[in-house]
Parts: C-alpha cells; sequence; structure tokens
C-alpha cells in the first residue's frame, strides 16, 4: 500500500486525529475489496459524528485528506476519482499472455435459461464501483446514470429490454438513488421513459428508502429548494433529503445481491457457472501448451 511522502507538512494534534480515523475507514473498506471517494469518506465521519454535516467540513477534510497523502501518511491507492479515467490500449508479451488474459476473461451467458434478466442501475457516478462490486459476481450487469439517464442511453436500453422480452425473458431495471425531490423521482422517470419507448420492465427502486433512512439514520441535507420537484417531495417527506453514499458500501453490496437473487434461480446459475469454469480451463491449458503449439506451427510452415 503506497504511503509516498511527497512534501513535508506539520499538522496540529487535531489534523494528525482526521488522518488517523481516515485511516482506519480506509482499512475497513480495503479489508471489504473496496476503494473510496472522498465523499464516502467523508459521510462516513458525519455518521460517526467527528464532524458536522455541512460544505465548509467536507472541504476542510478534503484539504487535511490531501495533505496527509502528500506527506505519506494516507495510502495513495485508497481513494479514487471516478469522474476521470485514462483509458489505455492493452498490449502483450507475446500469444501465450493474451489467451491466459482470454481465459480469465471468458464468460457464458449465465442467465441463460433463467426467467428474468435483471439490471443495477445507480443515480451517481461516485458510487459506480460499489453497486459494480455487487453485481459482477452476480453477472448483472451495472450502469451509473449521472443523474437523468440521458435520452440516447434510455433508448438504448429500451431496445435491450425488447429484445430480451423476445427472447422470452421477464427484465428488471434495482434502482438506487439519493433520497432528495429529483433523486426519488428518477425512479419514476426511468419507468415511463422505458413505456413510451415500448419496453416492459419492472423498475425496482430499492434504495435509498425511508424505512433505510429510519434504520441507518444517516446525516440529512436540507431538501433543495430550487429543484421543481422540492414542492411535491416536501410535503411527502418533510423539509430533509438523504445521500446514498452515506450508506455503508456493506449495507448496499448486501441489498443489491439479496435483491438480485430473488429473481435467480440459483441452482440453474450455479451449473452455468461451473462450465464456465470448466472451459476457462480449456483456455488455460491452451496457453500453457502456446509454445508447443508454436513450435508445431513452424514445423509445418516449414514443411511447406
Amino acid at each position: 500500500m503506497p504511503k509516498i511522502c511527497y512534501a513535508d507538512k506539520k499538522f496540529n494534534s487535531k489534523s494528525r486525529t482526521v488522518i488517523e480515523h481516515a485511516n482506519a475507514i480506509i482499512e475497513d473498506y480495503q479489508s471489504q475489496g473496496l476503494t473510496l471517494t472522498l465523499r464516502q469518506i467523508y459521510y462516513r465521519f458525519v455518521a460517526a459524528a467527528l464532524i458536522p454535516n455541512s460544505q465548509k467540513e467536507y472541504k476542510k477534510l478534503g484539504s487535511i485528506i490531501n495533505d496527509g497523502r502528500m506527506a505519506g501518511l494516507i495510502d495513495w491507492n485508497a481513494i479514487e476519482d471516478r469522474g476521470r479515467n485514462l483509458n489505455t490500449i492493452p498490449a502483450w508479451s507475446n500469444p501465450a499472455d493474451i489467451i491466459r488474459a482470454a481465459a480469465n476473461g471468458y464468460a457464458i451467458d449465465l442467465w441463460e435459461g433463467q426467467e428474468y434478466r435483471v439490471e443495477v442501475f445507480v443515480e451517481k457516478q461516485a458510487l459506480e464501483s460499489v453497486i459494480e462490486n455487487a453485481a459482477q459476481p452476480l453477472a448483472c450487469a451495472s450502469y451509473a446514470c449521472k443523474g437523468y439517464m440521458s435520452q440516447s442511453e434510455m433508448w438504448r436500453a429500451a431496445n435491450r429490454f425488447k429484445n430480451y422480452s423476445e427472447r422470452g425473458y421477464k427484465s428488471v431495471i434495482i434502482h438506487l438513488g439519493d433520497h432528495d425531490p429529483s433523486g426519488v423521482d428518477m425512479t419514476r422517470d426511468i419507468d415511463d421513459r422505458l413505456y413510451v419507448f415500448g419496453a416492459k420492465v419492472k423498475v425496482e427502486r430499492i434504495a435509498l428508502n425511508m424505512d433505510q433512512i429510519e434504520k441507518y439514520d444517516p446525516p440529512a441535507n436540507p431538501a433543495k429548494l430550487t429543484d421543481t420537484r422540492a414542492n411535491d417531495y416536501i410535503a411527502l417527506h418533510g423539509d430533509e433529503s438523504w445521500e446514498l453514499d452515506a450508506l455503508e458500501p456493506s449495507v448496499l453490496h448486501k441489498l443489491i445481491q439479496d435483491t438480485i437473487r430473488k429473481y435467480m434461480d440459483v441452482d440453474m446459475f450455479d451449473a452455468r457457472k461451473e462450465q464456465q469454469e470448466e472451459e476457462r480451463k480449456q483456455l488455460d491449458n491452451v496457453s500453457e501448451k502456446w509454445y508447443d503449439i508454436q513450435e508445431n506451427l513452424s514445423k509445418e510452415k516449414s514443411d511447406e
């Protein structure tokens, strides 16, 4: 875990305590195989009543954590910016390597023969990897909508679900979003626009809902009064709102996987998974014997 010092910085006792708490949160997330965003760290601080819930405190925490990373006190790999990523071009040392990589990535349709097709949609890109970590082991596609889903992507999704229907599947979208005027409305918007495009899809909102707010007591924010949906929201839920990021990743992970399994024949899924593993082993054997194959190909060429 790289803690690399790039700048000599002095910290007072309060800032050192903040860095210690941040490292404890980071270690907990890493033990779950998760990488954090700064906002997720912030909400862990707020939920533990270590700091007030305000934009000023968020910026202050970000500044301390940034200085802590520069001073070599916080792991550089522990926090990621999910909105900015480098697109790379893969390269291989030899053909055996790409066959080995193909074996690791080889997948069959694990949902073939099931009654349902399930996809997981999340409002926020910042939670994309959390959602993906829950959905991927169960071979479910996941998508970060980045707010209201674009018309182009909604149309593509509708066509995808119509294709599932033509093949005899029922379609389900599991949706997660903030509990605020727009976040709640986004679930309705997905349902309505898919219907307009002729797709029959069950849209199930699993978070963030009032029962979870009552159970987990995440920190509240004022409902945004400038949102055109604020009046209807306040009439139903009051003048507070809550962000999905405030729920522990482990809670979201379990919630997503439990919901996916509701729509899955687990025995059928496991049998398909065993078939996939067997076929991956066959590809692995090819990669291990690549140099023998290469030698035989060279002999055949020289015999021509």
